[in-house]
């Protein structure tokens, strides 16, 4: 399809698409090139020139169209979602802005680092991967938790000791009864006890 790869085609085309985040498997079945002149563009277009950035080991994105930092999020690592204190902040359930972004897998826990952003990802069970939406916006789509479910995520890390539970949340407008049934879900005493003693 293309002889000459040039900065400026392969921005066109991927835009064209709608592909805002991609992998050389992509890469080589839209451009019909063999991976190893795939390999060395994105090499050279995402260390070298800056004209792509590398988000993570396969996975690259247009350094003039960057993708939002939700639709990273998604991609980084799945299946998850966004959720936790991001999710809650974002909610105003919690006055505090949060620069990294969290989310909820079913895989184990990972991080990883995007342009000096922080990506952490906390394994939650599966039964308890649920209450999550899929938001569109202007051109963006990525998946994020209700707010019910954002803070029994964060709960049952609470709950666990790996997260310190912030004392200034903001609660008045969550459904308790949803609350307490995706907390069913993680089949734990512990979470549910700290929700009654939170949700008061």
């Amino acid at each position: 399809m293309y002889t000459l790869l040039k900065p400026i085609i392969v921005r066109q085309e991927l835009i064209k698409r709608r592909l805002k985040i991609f992998t050389p498997f992509d890469f080589v079945r839209i451009f019909e090139i063999n991976s190893l002149k795939t390999k060395y563009f994105l090499e050279k277009e995402s260390q070298i020139n800056g004209f792509l950035i590398r988000l993570k080991k396969g996975l690259y994105a247009l350094k003039t169209d960057m993708p939002s930092d939700e639709e990273i999020a998604n991609s980084l690592y799945k299946p998850s979602y966004i959720s936790f204190e991001y999710a809650l902040s974002r909610y105003g359930i919690i006055p505090e802005a949060t620069y990294a972004i969290t989310s909820a897998t079913t895989k184990i826990t990972r991080e990883f680092e995007v342009e000096d952003k922080k990506f952490t990802y906390l394994s939650i069970k599966k039964q308890a991967y649920i209450g999550f939406n899929l938001v569109k916006v202007s051109s963006k789509n990525y998946f994020i938790a209700t707010p019910e479910k954002a803070l029994v995520d964060y709960l049952y890390f609470v709950s666990l000791g790996l997260k310190t539970l912030n004392d200034r949340m903001i609660l008045n407008n969550l459904n308790k009864k949803r609350v307490y049934e995706y907390a069913e879900r993680f089949k734990r005493k512990g979470l549910i006890n700290l929700l009654k003693n939170t949700l008061i």
